[in-house]
């Protein structure tokens, strides 16, 4: 039998799932390691995607989605985000990550390379290695604030450099990329001539401040690829709902690439979406605030132990240091699991910055969260002696 791909054999799982499905060998394991909502979608989304389907609304749809959807995505985008772009550079894919790895495709050729940060989502690190590109690491640094630093980035930028990714909230450490940061690596953007690939699936999930600053609402040269989602802010992590919205003359490649890998969304999810944009948005502020409230509880009971964390600004993730335990991310994470039936994603699985933390998801119930996070301390104060 012939092997698969170089490419696919040479792929990593990710840490996420490894420990998702570990944990679900345990009955009573108290789930931690999930970026997904323990919230329903709301009703009157189901109630839209439930007479989409019971109108035959089930067939193909334009591969850079219905046209209601990206109208009202374009609303959304000026009124939320401050991004004045036209239905036509909406794309709307199955999920933020087919977003992203579209993205990557139109932008990239083999041997090109994207520079990602250390520590992120480690599907960025699968997707382009997929696709030949290579993947080089700039550092967030707790010492920073975790807030990506242009003069730390340009070393790294060589002439095979394509795109900046960017992640704010970020997904893992929760922080948020403040203006003069954001405006330092858009002009380091535009000096070298690089995409720059706005990864905004939090954006509606900030706790700080009202809104987040979309780099594509400052992006004067044309040069944002900003991706959004309808899982995390609406609770829809099933329903495979993302968009990207990208400058007139890439948007045509986005849709060019749909056709060959995905098609299209399925049409009733997409009347959902619609719902979700145009029917009342109290139901986000309720989600935003449930998990914000769940961060202050966290955060006091790692307080009052004395354990170190970064402090979440959005999305709904802890980054918490284990360091004192004097184990790896990973073997901690497994003794966490096995020993007292708590999971949560070891740091090493976003990156090698990440070996001396752990995530914590906030999109779990709190009195689980609550208990989780306090046998994790237990632990953690059990192996610093």
């Amino acid at each position: 039998m012939r092997r698969p791909s170089n490419a696919v054999a040479r792929l990593n799982r990710s840490g996420i799932r490894e420990f998702f499905d570990l944990a679900n060998r345990i009955p009573d394991a108290i789930h931690l390691e999930m970026g997904e909502p323990d919230f329903a979608t709301p009703e009157h989304i189901r109630d839209a995607a439930a007479r989409a389907a019971n109108d035959g609304y089930t067939r193909y749809t334009p591969n850079a989605g219905i046209p209601q959807l990206r109208e009202a995505i374009a609303r959304k985008l000026e009124a939320r985000n401050g991004i004045d772009a036209s239905p036509d550079q909406v794309v709307v894919t199955p999920g933020a990550i087919a977003a992203l790895y579209g993205t990557v495709m139109a932008l990239c050729d083999p041997g090109d390379e994207i520079l990602i940060s250390d520590p992120a989502w480690p599907n960025y690190a699968m997707l382009a290695g997929l696709q030949g590109v290579g993947v080089v690491r700039y550092p967030m640094l707790p010492e920073h604030r975790m807030q990506p630093k242009a003069e730390q980035i340009e070393p790294l930028i060589t002439d095979r450099t394509k795109i900046l990714l960017i992640n704010s909230p970020c997904n893992p450490t929760g922080t948020v990329i403040d203006q003069r940061h954001l405006e330092d690596l858009l002009d380091l953007a535009d000096t070298h001539n690089l995409w720059v690939l706005s990864d905004e699936v939090y954006d509606e999930i900030v706790f700080d401040s009202d809104t987040v600053k979309s780099p594509a609402a400052q992006d004067k040269a044309g040069r944002v690829v900003s991706v959004f989602s309808f899982s995390k802010t609406y609770a829809m992590t099933g329903w495979r709902v993302g968009y990207a919205v990208a400058p007139p003359e890439l948007a045509p490649y986005l849709v060019k690439i749909q056709e060959p890998v995905t098609a299209c969304v399925n049409a009733p999810a997409q009347m959902a979406a619609v719902a979700a944009l145009e029917g009342p948005q109290d139901c986000v502020t309720e989600m935003r605030d449930a998990y914000e409230k769940r961060r202050d509880g966290v955060v006091e009971i790692l307080g009052q132990a004395g354990v170190p964390f970064i402090r979440p600004a959005g999305a709904f993730y802890l980054w918490i240091n284990i360091a004192g335990s004097d184990m790896g991310s990973n073997d901690f994470a497994r003794v966490l699991l096995e020993g007292h039936h708590v999971a949560v994603t070891p740091g090493r699985a976003f990156g090698p910055a990440g070996e001396d933390f752990v995530r914590v998801s906030l999109a779990s119930k709190t009195e689980e969260l609550n208990e989780g996070t306090t046998r994790l301390v237990h632990l953690l104060h059990a192996r610093s002696g």
